[in-house]
Parts: C-alpha cells; structure tokens; sequence
C-alpha cells in the first residue's frame, strides 16, 4: 500500500488570505482508495523552501502529490522546483503548446507570452490535459516516487484528481483496498471520560482503529477499517461498534451524517410535541437549532437579555410578583422559565436556558467564561434540569450549551414519551 503526502504550495496559503481546503478534500479521497496519507504541508512561493519540502517529500512518501504554482505568472515555480529535485530540464511540450492556444483561440483571448510558460515540463514528464483551466498538470515518475501536479484552483483539481491521479494510482499500485469509518457521536460525556470508558479499545486497535475527536458539546468516536470492500469492512466494525455503544449507553445520541438537529427533529415530528424556548446569553442560537431541527413543531423562541424581560415573563405566567424573582434562586428561576414558555407558546414542551455570568471576564473570555448555566425543560407534569460550571457569550461557549439544551431536550423525549 503506498503512502502519500500533499503538498500545497502558495503563499497566499501561508498568509490566511485563502484556506486550503484542496488538502482536507484529497486526503478524504485518499483514504477512501485505502492509501495512507502521513504528512500534508503548505509551502510559499519561495523556491528554496519548495526544493526542501519535495526532496523531503520524496524521501519519505511513494507519492507526492502539489497543488498550486501552475499559473502563468513569475510566481508559479512548481514545475521548476520539480525539474530541480529530480534533476531534469524543463523543456517546452509541443502538444500542451497547442491546446493552450487552441483555448484561447476558442474564447476569442489572446494568449499572451507568459501563459507559454504552462506549456513546460520537465525532461520524461507525463503531461495531462486540464479540460476546465489553462493549466495543465503532469506527473513525473521519479526514481524516488510519484509526483502528481495539479493546479490549485479547486474545481480544476478535484476533477484532475478523480479522473486521473485515481485511476492511475489505481493501476499503478494494484489498489483493491477501500478503508471505512464509522462515527458515534456521544453527548454529555468529556473527552477524558469518553477515554477512560473506551481507551482500551483505543490502544489495542489496530484494524479496525478507534479514536476520539472533541467538539463543543459533544464527542466523536471514529472506528476505521481496511479491507478489500465496503461490506467486509462493515463487517469489522460491527463488534466495535456494538461495544462502544454498550459502554456509552444512550450517550450516543448520533451516528455519522446526523446532528442533533436531525435527531431532535425526528423526535418531535414522530411524537407531534411541539416546543417553545426562552435563552439568555446563547442569543437564539438554541432557538436557531430547534427552527433547524422541526419548522413545523417550533413555536416560539424568546432571548431575554436584560432581567426586566425574565421578570415580566415570570410575574405573567406565574404566581410570583417582580420582587420575588429578583431574589429567587438562578435554578428556581429556570425552572419557571420552562413553565412559563410552555404558556406562552402553547407548547407540549418548555425549555429554558440561563445564565449567570460571574464578572466582567465573560465579556473577554470566549470559552468556558466563568459562570453558572441551568437548562431546564417541562412538559407540565415532569421537570428535567442540568447545571452547567460555566456561563459566556463567545461562540464556543453558545455552541455548546445551546447543544446542551438540545440534548436536555433528547434524554426528556425519549424518557417522558416513549409511549407517544
């Protein structure tokens, strides 16, 4: 099985103004095709640096494959820096020659000196027509390994890429291995304690592997299998699957494609529940989630930003005056919330989230702020809550406790209504 490594060459990369989503998307095909992919390294145009990276590339990759420097402009040097590790020249290719004029001719352009430059390759090198941009790419079957270069634009290259570096790696190497992933997506659970339940399936696998990926709110457990088809591989996972699902029990909440926006939707629509929410410091974002998750069961959402709006709220649907709510408990108050928008949606359910931000390090910090977060959910007769050690407005922070409230609001549809 050879192994690979990706090279994205640009300074453009280097200085944020682009996001090289080019590698991200190759190294999925790669491991699709069952091909390792070790490193992966942006480079500037600068052609001392990319002499470094390909001779590095070359002595530790069977294949290497670039993406970017194939322009016409003074700043595309990757046909140079290739012709300089493999020691060749680079000559100017008669036939690219003519399909670069050809293209212009086509679009009534005219083509000017220096798109001449893409016609050279260098010495031995395999040219490959580029049907979708100017710049054609090549491949140079070194002593050392493979090289594929492709431009960079992204359409042009992933059409290169599944047209042509596929099926000739396919051929080359013999490939009839495909790898396989499975994600089970666990909630409620940090990372740590994801590891401590799972980690022996971790450091004894070997293929299948298990890993752990962490997100605001939630934690991935990817299980990967090689083999020679995608059914064989199933059949691999399947005994690991099962295991991690009885040690994680109903934390698992999703698997692969799904979010927690299509579980709760699905819950909702099966059990025709409709749900109204009230947020703080989230700012909609669980709100957003719900719309996203069932339009049609959504009532209402309310962000209430300032204590003057969750005591008219409380003192409207509920028995206690302005003067009680201000010194009710954060938790009481939560709890009243839920009650509260159940009312005013005339929902099946009701589900607050507040907060209580502790200083003015919330307004700087914008994960895990200091603070106190309650989730609290009612259907009228039963009440769920969670306390939360941590209270903010940055991103990661809404991200995640609005998560939170989502998943509140899963462990009460499958608990309260199993019957529905």
């Amino acid at each position: 099985m050879p192994n690979a490594e990706i090279i994205s060459i640009g300074s453009e990369l280097l200085l944020g103004q682009i996001v090289d989503t080019n590698s991200a998307w190759m190294a999925q095909r790669l491991s699709e095709q069952g091909i390792n992919l070790f490193y992966k390294t942006i480079v500037g145009d600068n052609p001392s640096r990319m002499n470094e990276v390909l001779d590095q590339a070359l002595d530790r990759a069977d294949v290497v494959i670039t993406g970017g420097g194939l322009g016409p402009t003074q700043d595309d040097l990757t046909r140079e820096a290739i012709a300089d590790v493999t020691g060749r020249n680079l000559i100017t290719s008669p036939e690219l020659l003519s399909q670069l004029e050809n293209r212009f001719q086509k679009r009534g352009m005219v083509m000017t000196k220096n798109n001449q430059r893409q016609a050279r390759l260098p010495t031995g090198a395999i040219p490959v027509r580029n049907p979708n941009g100017t710049a054609p790419a090549f491949i140079v079957e070194d002593t050392r390994g493979i090289i594929f270069a492709l431009p960079g634009v992204p359409f042009e290259l992933k059409w290169l890429f599944d047209n042509e570096v596929l099926p000739y790696l396919k051929t080359k190497f013999n490939l009839n291995e495909t790898i396989v992933y499975k994600v089970l997506k666990v909630s409620d659970l940090g990372e740590s304690r994801v590891d401590d339940l799972i980690g022996h399936l971790i450091a004894e696998s070997s293929n299948p592997t298990v890993g752990v990926l962490a997100h605001p709110g939630q934690v991935d457990v990817r299980i990967a299998a090689k083999a020679s088809s995608t059914d064989e591989a199933m059949d691999m996972i399947a005994p690991i699957e099962a295991e991690i699902n009885d040690l994680l029990g109903s934390h698992v909440f999703a698997y692969d494609e799904e979010t927690i926006e299509m579980i709760i939707g699905n819950l909702l629509n099966e059990k025709s529940l409709s749900v109204s929410v009230f947020e703080n410091t989230t700012g909609g974002t669980l709100a957003n989630r719900l719309l996203k998750a069932s339009p049609s069961q959504f009532d209402a959402g309310l962000i209430g930003n300032r204590d003057k709006i969750t005591e008219t709220l409380v003192a409207k649907y509920s028995q206690f005056d302005k003067n009680s709510i201000r010194n009710m408990p954060p938790e009481q108050l939560t709890r009243e919330l839920a009650k509260c928008m159940q009312q005013y949606g005339e929902s099946d359910i009701g589900l607050a989230l507040y907060a209580v931000l502790d200083g003015n390090e919330s307004k700087i910090v914008q994960n895990l702020g200091k603070g106190q977060t309650y989730i609290a959910i009612t259907n009228g007769s039963h009440c769920m809550e969670k306390q939360y050690p941590f209270a903010g407005r940055g991103t990661p922070d809404q991200n995640r406790m609005s998560f939170n409230g989502m998943e509140l609001l899963r462990m009460a549809l499958i608990g309260w209504f199993q019957s529905s």
